[in-house]
């Protein structure tokens, strides 16, 4: 698989330049999530680092590659929204409706 040297900005790793593996596009996975083990051997500690464009070339206006930056408050929970699953959102609405056209 090919990596990519990427720099770290904020947090524990401020200022690192580590070797990140790229997916099947090319790019560095969205997020990047560090354990830190806690102190005498407490629950670990998970810091989150979101990427970010590192740069534009001046001529083109091209990207120059990734950065990662750190993201204190950690990440969103994410899950896929499958088009045939209801949103809690919409599940009230229509009940009261009457059909009548009032």
């Amino acid at each position: 698989m090919r990596s990519e040297k990427t720099p770290f900005v904020g947090g524990p790793l401020d200022g690192e330049v580590l070797s990140v593996l790229t997916g099947p596009t090319g790019n560095p996975p969205k997020w990047y999530e560090v354990p830190v083990p806690g102190p005498s051997g407490g629950p670990a500690t998970v810091h989150a680092y979101e990427r970010a464009p590192l740069g534009h070339t001046r001529r083109l206006g091209l990207q120059r590659g990734w950065k990662y930056v750190y993201v204190p408050e950690g990440r969103e929970p994410w899950s896929p929204k499958w088009p045939w699953t209801k949103s809690n959102r919409h599940a009230g609405e229509g009940s009261a409706s009457t059909g009548t056209g009032d």
